[in-house]
């Protein structure tokens, strides 16, 4: 019989590793199963964190929404909750990520367009207005003023009755992600990290239950990173935060319980899967044997997972969601606890209602009817996935050890290492596409010009003029004096070595702004000015 002739000379995954046309276990030399993939719940952890997983509890559908006006992103998820979401994630303008107050001159024309608009206390109230904190697991993607956001949060919650010790959620907080991948920083890194580790402290004292950091490599993805650079730079931006935290005195089974992750879920629907399980047994060997951790649950690699907005196409913009089923899948075979679907019409808008709800219920049907979530890691022993997942934390070892020699991560990013490693990755990857190399349904092949767009969501200009009539209204019936002196002592403790949570949670219910209290905080730490990287 004639050797059967290939389709073309090379199959690769989406990150370029190479697949042989069949795998058999000869493939996997020594691999043993006990060592490398073991049992659901056990060390390390390659088939799951849990041991019954989605038998035991489902992932949290956590939709990523914000818009416009806290008013108008209350109405959305008190909406999506109606219809079955079971955690919210809420996602703030540039002017709230960075520090700026809604009325000011670099904030014009950007409040409320991409997430909503928070610039106070009476924003906060209004944005959970009806939604009791205590009965919710939120999540908030903000990092150089998480601390802040984190203060109007349990500020809410403290007026809503709720007991701070009680409460779940995660605030991202990962700075380091900031400087490598998408630019919303505002301080040096060395201050950058202490609010990060200040968080981490009165988290423990405070909010036991709460989840004080999402280390993140879905941004690194979405920057055109490979699989393998999202798990070796995620965890590489993990150690540095764990050394950290250490070097500020903090045990490490005080706070490594709490660390929490949030992946991408790309298009390679195998390779998705070996990278999640990769990702768990890496980090945890590197808790237990780097970090001498004790505790399992800080070995413990929790995840939540976001379908990859950087595969969407506004070209025939209904076939994304076939794309966002697929990654869910992936997310949901990988072992999520955590998961957001995106919208139909992302790469062209905020999603509507209506493709915001289709989203939902994509993760509801892999849920309800898929059967996929009915057994633990079910391709486990598949030869592929397990020489995947082998070949997936071998790679990224070999960065992690490389970031090491530089002197750490955060010297690898201060040198424009990480910054040229994604850029090469996301080029190669655009350069693939272009040549017809690598096939987007829709762009390079399969076209179809006559298909239509469907109603986009349009974010009126008339809230930012709102938005900013309601903070003037809010300094003029505050309290100014109360309002400085809290302020005041926001920037003592900068200038000093004390945690600033306690200053800033109290200037938040002084209604002291977010733009104020990162004011305060520029003073003392300044504000960081990035390296040019060729």
């Amino acid at each position: 019989m004639p050797e059967p002739k290939d389709l073309k000379p090379r199959f690769v995954t989406s990150s370029g590793l190479e697949l042989k046309r069949c795998y058999a276990p000869a493939d996997m030399g020594q691999w043993d199963y006990e060592d490398a993939a073991g049992y659901p719940g056990e060390y390390p952890y390659t088939r799951g964190v849990y041991p019954a997983l989605y038998r035991g509890r489902l992932w949290t559908m956590r939709q990523y929404a914000g818009f416009g006006s806290a008013r108008e992103s209350n109405a959305r998820y008190r909406y999506l909750l109606s219809q079955g979401q079971t955690g919210l994630s809420v996602a703030f303008d540039l002017p709230t990520q960075i520090g700026l107050d809604s009325d000011h001159p670099l904030a014009r024309g950007e409040v409320g367009r991409v997430g909503v608009a928070i610039d106070s206390l009476e924003d906060m109230e209004t944005l959970f207005e009806g939604i009791p904190l205590e009965r919710i697991s939120a999540s908030m993607t903000i990092n150089s003023t998480a601390a802040i956001l984190l203060a109007l949060y349990f500020a809410v919650a403290e007026k809503q009755g709720a007991n701070l010790e009680g409460l779940s959620g995660t605030v991202q907080n990962d700075i380091l992600k900031e400087y490598i991948a998408r630019g919303t920083y505002i301080y040096p890194l060395a201050p950058a990290l202490r609010v990060v580790t200040d968080i981490f402290a009165f988290c423990r004292d405070r909010a036991p239950e709460w989840n004080t950091i999402s280390i993140s490599g879905y941004h690194i993805r979405e920057a055109g990173s490979t699989a393998v650079q999202e798990v070796a730079f995620t965890l590489a931006n993990a150690i540095a935060y764990v050394e950290a935290a250490l070097a500020r005195g903090l045990a490490v089974d005080d706070f490594a319980p709490r660390l929490s992750f949030f992946l991408s879920a790309h298009n390679d629907l195998l390779e998705e899967i070996g990278k999640f399980r990769a990702a768990r047994r890496l980090w945890a060997r590197i808790m237990r044997e780097r970090f001498e951790a004790r505790d399992p649950r800080s070995w413990m690699f929790r995840f939540h997972a976001q379908t990859a907005g950087s595969t969407l196409t506004a070209q025939q913009p209904n076939v994304n969601v076939v794309r966002v089923t697929l990654q869910a899948l992936a997310a949901v075979l990988g072992g999520t606890q955590s998961l957001h679907t995106n919208a139909r019409d992302e790469a062209l808008a905020l999603p509507t209602e209506e493709s915001a709800l289709l989203a939902l219920r994509t993760q509801q049907i892999l849920a309800a009817e898929s059967g996929v979530a009915n057994t633990v890691d079910p391709l486990a022993g598949s030869y592929a996935i397990e020489k995947m997942t082998d070949e997936i934390e071998a790679q990224a070892r070999e960065y992690l050890s490389r970031i090491e020699t530089m002197g750490g991560m955060v010297r690898a990013i201060e040198s424009g290492f990480v910054q040229r490693e994604i850029q090469q990755a996301a080029y190669d990857y655009q350069q693939s596409i272009e040549k017809g190399e690598r096939v987007v349904v829709g762009v390079n092949r399969y076209a179809d010009n006559t298909s239509a767009s469907p109603p986009l969501l349009r974010i009126d200009p008339e809230i930012e003029r709102e938005q900013v009539e309601r903070l003037a209204k809010l300094r003029a019936r505050r309290d100014p004096s109360r309002v400085a002196a809290k302020l005041k002592a926001v920037e003592d403790t900068a200038r000093s070595e004390r945690n600033l949570l306690p200053a800033i949670l109290d200037a938040v219910k002084a209604y002291a702004t977010v733009g104020e209290i990162s004011d305060a905080l520029r003073k003392v730490f300044g504000e960081y000015q990035e390296s040019v990287v060729i």
